[in-house]
């Protein structure tokens, strides 16, 4: 493929994803100007980021730290600095540090010990990084990481007593092989109980290329969508 082919195709992917945020934003009478696209960019090469940030991206989304790190490095400077850069993987404590090095937001906080290591690494940055609290909606994948809803709050107050820490909101992925809905309901209760406690703490941060529309509907402000705009992926490598 070449690469006015590959800029055709994620054109055309970003054109359709567009299209159904669109349309879910009118069956809710919401304004889709509201709902911050997320490219995740997982097994997909930086000349992807160059281009996608050329047809007007400008939120990536990775999950895998080293990937992440060495590809965020390869872009241009003026391309860098035109992007945020949205770590969406689960966290290990021990890689937090390393993290803050590229990552202008992690949305996977879900203990209070990631908390702190997160907030001693952007210090010794000397810069601030913006979070949201993964809630386990599902009680049963420990895989995909999560703090259970009860805990919530306790969570959300650690990283708003932070001195480093920015805390946005929540995030959360749906059950799998279950409706979203109901899931994304109950985080937005989630997410309006964090509020009330904290006023800055606005993002829902919900819905992928499968089901992208019951997140809006739910008041996702971020989408997080990866293989409807840039196909299949790759092999794991």
């Amino acid at each position: 493929m070449t690469e006015d082919q590959r800029t055709a195709e994620l054109k055309a992917g970003l054109e359709v994803v567009d299209a159904r945020i669109r349309s879910a934003c009118a069956a809710v009478d919401r304004d889709p100007e509201g709902v911050t696209l997320v490219v995740v960019t997982k097994f997909f090469p930086a000349a992807d980021v160059t281009r996608l940030h050329d047809l007007g991206v400008r939120h990536i989304g990775e999950n895998r730290h080293q990937e992440a790190a060495d590809k965020v490095a390869e872009l241009d400077p003026r391309t860098r600095a035109d992007l945020t850069v949205h770590f969406i993987g689960q966290l290990q404590s021990n890689k937090a540090a390393a993290v803050t090095s590229y990552a202008d937001v992690v949305q996977s906080v879900d203990r209070a010990k990631v908390v702190a290591a997160l907030d001693r690494a952007a210090a010794q940055r000397d810069r601030r990084l913006s979070v949201t609290l993964q809630v386990d909606l599902a009680g049963s994948d420990a895989a995909r990481g999560g703090v259970a809803p009860h805990e919530i709050g306790a969570l959300a107050d650690a990283v708003a007593d932070s001195a480093q820490l920015d805390l946005r909101g929540v995030m959360a992925v749906a059950p799998l092989g279950a409706d979203p809905a109901p899931a994304f309901a109950r985080l937005r209760e989630l997410a309006e109980d964090v509020h009330r406690e904290h006023p800055d703490a606005t993002w829902i941060s919900a819905g992928m290329s499968g089901d992208l529309e019951a997140a809006v509907a739910a008041g996702a402000t971020h989408l997080r969508v990866g293989s409807a705009i840039l196909g299949s992926r790759p092999a794991l490598r």
